[in-house]
């Protein structure tokens, strides 16, 4: 959600806004913890705290995976999956990707967030621009980042997170 000018369409004081989209981000980040799963009995139930933690953990893992399909379908390269749940509280997986140009940044960036878009993920947030060389999309369990090889090898994500075991890695 955009704070500024072009933000006044709800109409609402910024310091409102900024707390609505405070809410909404740990709306999105919480969505499936009441997640119905079935029981083992058959009948379908309120999960434990336990099961519904899987099924959060399994539904992270399957929009990660997404994710690499969806930047390996815009022709990004390097593309890399880290689990870094144990690590941060941030969020669950990185999944890290590079691009030739410009162009392909944004391409690689808008083919990530139209495909989950028909999947029903929206981002909670969006940082950089092409012509910065490095977008940020956070969709709550997994953080995108898409880069231009200088500045990919310049802050070295995968160095920083070295420690992060390495899921997945489409070269």
């Amino acid at each position: 959600m955009t704070v500024g000018p072009k933000a006044r369409r709800s109409g609402l004081p910024a310091r409102d806004r900024r707390v609505t989209t405070r809410r909404v981000r740990e709306d999105q980040r919480e969505r499936s913890v009441r997640a119905d799963v079935p029981t083992g009995g058959g009948d379908v139930g309120v999960a434990t705290d336990a099961e519904a933690a899987r099924v959060q953990e399994r539904e992270a893992l399957r929009l990660a995976h997404r994710v690499v399909d969806l930047a390996e379908d815009r022709k990004a390269s390097d593309i890399v999956l880290l689990a870094v749940a144990g690590m941060t509280t941030l969020t669950d997986y990185f999944v890290i990707c590079s691009g030739g140009s410009e162009r392909q940044l944004g391409a690689i960036a808008e083919g990530i967030s139209e495909g989950l878009k028909q999947d029903g993920y929206l981002p909670i947030g969006r940082e950089g621009s092409p012509d910065a060389h490095w977008l940020l999309l956070d969709f709550g369990a997994v953080i995108v980042h898409v880069m231009a090889w200088p500045e990919r090898d310049y802050y070295g994500l995968e160095k920083l997170w070295s420690e992060a075991p390495l899921l997945l890695r489409i070269q």
